[in-house]
């Protein structure tokens, strides 16, 4: 069995959103999500991690063609995503409550068909979303639990 390889593509999406679950009132939505939850929204500078996991190729050397990686993740969510307001303007986040978690399910579910396509072994292993330089959420895909 060859080592297991994990490679990581980053990228940056500038966007706003409006943390807004409208199935609960105006008073409920400020009192979870405080001044998040304003009419107008408001941005963050995200940092998007996607980690792939695989064997290189015996002849490449590689687990994944890292423009290969590169172009999934542009076509899948920064074109989709970057200077877009997220809860408007991008089609698979239509009704979802823009959290950083759920943006990390929502991305994997974008990224994990299309990388698997991919020539090579890589399959997905982590998302990873800096929403600021204090917060970030990790996402290591359905039904994966770990000890503790």
């Amino acid at each position: 069995m060859a080592d297991l390889l994990y490679i990581t593509r980053q990228a940056e999406i500038s966007a706003s959103h409006r943390l807004f679950n409208p199935r609960l009132d105006a008073a409920d939505n400020e009192r979870i999500f405080r001044n998040c939850s304003w009419p107008s929204g408001h941005g963050h500078n995200y940092t998007l991690q996607v980690t792939v996991v695989g064997e290189p190729d015996p002849e490449t050397g590689m687990v994944i063609n890292l423009k290969d990686l590169r172009r999934v993740m542009e076509e899948r969510v920064v074109d989709k995503c970057d200077h877009r307001h997220l809860n408007e303007d991008v089609d698979f986040l239509r009704g979802v409550v823009t959290t950083t978690e759920n943006l990390c399910v929502a991305f994997w579910r974008e990224l994990e068909g299309p990388i698997a396509d991919l020539p090579g072994s890589a399959r997905l292993w982590r998302i990873r979303i800096q929403e600021t330089r204090d917060n970030s959420v990790e996402y290591f895909g359905p039904g994966r639990r770990f000890p503790g």
